[in-house]
């Protein structure tokens, strides 16, 4: 469809070098080109070309102290997307590789994972390419502190939401929001992923795990399957991948792998769960050392990972778990889960699989749940948290990880009807991408050309 080649080679030349963002929007603009065929009013109204464009860049310099009294200077983003359908919601990733290009990737992705939840959220991101690991707790929080600084006259409860993402939990979240309070002379619910002394949720922070697990089992009950017995494999040590596999043991399931950016564990008994928790969250260590208490496991260098692609993704499983980061799964990679008898691949990270692997499960007719579907479950409770912060309201674990299930189940219902809808009844990532779309193009029809 020339309309859609049109608009994203447009995009290429007013958005140069930004390699992730055009893959993120070709994986939408492609996948509902039927939609766009049977409803000429969306290309009338210029929908996709809005939709491309943020509301608003936000990009500002961070600079900061170190212990030793050096000045250091990073870049901070905050990208609002769109907000038809509420205020921007996304959240904020702290890691070297970030830059523009990553963070309107991630919130392009954020606008139809939020309207897939069915909650009043928009799409927004940000973050900075400041690097956490290494950093004293002081200088942690005087990098947050002036990355606040500048980002406060941004947002607000009914505004702009940001939590938390890679390189971004509790502990930032506390920092930012403590410069926010001061800025702002507000006690407000302008961040989630809170501490629960003071405003968080419960379930927060194993939510988009969770949510992914559960998103899993509603793709095998859909099969008549199940989750018990099945070998898991996953990538990751972070949140995601951590409750993941949490989630997995409670359903019956055994994960089998799991990684850091240093290498990856291979335990053919199942991850020690508890251990790995201990050397990630508690000693902030590398998963190597995880060798020392199971001498029987294997660990793999990330210096001696497969030229073309990832060792975890190269043992036998039923199920792959992509929890990491973007384009961590790649052609050759999806080439050896299927030789290898995986049935299922549902992903826990932001786009973490290659258009190239996404084709390969489609044409495979491989059951597959594409992240803006699968791991929405983390937006979906921060939008709870901010439920519970604008009431005033604390709800128990067992309430909010009841809300959380049947998100994602309505989430999955919502995809796979559509997919049925355009014929394409196995297809999630045509699916989710059409249903969050109509939401928004239709929001956006109705408010005007804003």
């Amino acid at each position: 469809m020339s309309y859609i080649k049109d608009t994203i080679e447009t995009l290429k030349q007013t958005s140069p070098a930004q390699s992730e963002f055009y893959q993120a929007v070709e994986d939408v603009l492609e996948s509902i080109e039927p939609l766009l065929e049977e409803r000429p009013k969306y290309r009338e109204q210029a929908i996709i070309e809005r939709l491309v464009e943020p509301e608003r860049q936000v990009m500002f310099r961070v600079p900061w102290v170190d212990d030793s009294g050096q000045i250091q200077v990073n870049k901070g983003y905050r990208i609002e997307f769109n907000s038809a359908l509420g205020p921007y919601k996304g959240g904020l990733r702290f890691h070297p590789s970030v830059n523009a290009g990553i963070i309107k990737f991630l919130g392009f992705e954020q606008i139809f994972k939020n309207a897939l939840t069915g909650l009043p959220i928009g799409g927004g991101k940000g973050g900075s390419n400041f690097d956490p690991k290494g950093k004293s707790d002081a200088e942690i929080m005087r990098f947050c502190q002036s990355f606040m600084s500048e980002l406060y006259r941004h947002i607000g409860p009914n505004t702009d939401v940001p939590a938390g993402d890679i390189g971004v939990g509790t502990r930032e979240i506390g920092y930012l929001f403590g410069q926010y309070k001061r800025l702002a002379n507000r006690f407000d619910g302008v961040l989630t992923g809170k501490s629960t002394l003071w405003g968080g949720s419960f379930v927060r922070k194993e939510a988009t795990g969770y949510g992914a697990v559960y998103f899993a089992e509603c793709m095998l009950d859909d099969k008549d399957d199940s989750l018990e017995g099945k070998r898991c494999l996953v990538s990751g040590s972070g949140n995601v991948a951590i409750y993941a596999m949490e989630k997995l043991y409670e359903l019956g399931a055994t994960p089998v792998t799991c990684s850091d950016s240093s290498g990856a564990i291979y335990h053919d008994n199942g991850i020690d769960l508890d251990l790995v928790k201990r050397i990630k969250e508690e000693q902030n260590g590398r998963l190597e050392e995880y060798l020392e208490t199971h001498s029987n496991a294997e660990y793999t260098p990330r210096d001696d990972y497969p030229e073309d692609g990832h060792t975890v993704w190269r043992y036998k499983g039923d199920i792959a778990l992509p929890c990491a980061t973007q384009n961590e799964l790649t052609e050759k990679d999806a080439q050896a889960l299927l030789e290898n008898g995986c049935k299922y691949v549902v992903e826990g990270a932001n786009m973490p699989s290659t258009q190239a692997a996404v084709d390969l499960f489609i044409e495979s007719n491989t059951a597959y749940g594409p992240g803006k579907a699968a791991n929405a479950g983390g937006v979906a409770t921060s939008q709870l948290e901010m439920m519970q912060n604008a009431s005033m309201l604390r709800w128990s674990f067992e309430e909010v990880d009841e809300k959380l299930k049947g998100i994602m189940r309505n989430i999955f219902r919502d995809a796979k009807r559509t997919a049925e809808e355009f014929g394409h009844p196995s297809n999630l990532v045509l699916g989710a991408n059409v249903a969050g779309f109509r939401k928004v193009a239709d929001a956006m029809i109705e408010q005007g050309v804003v």
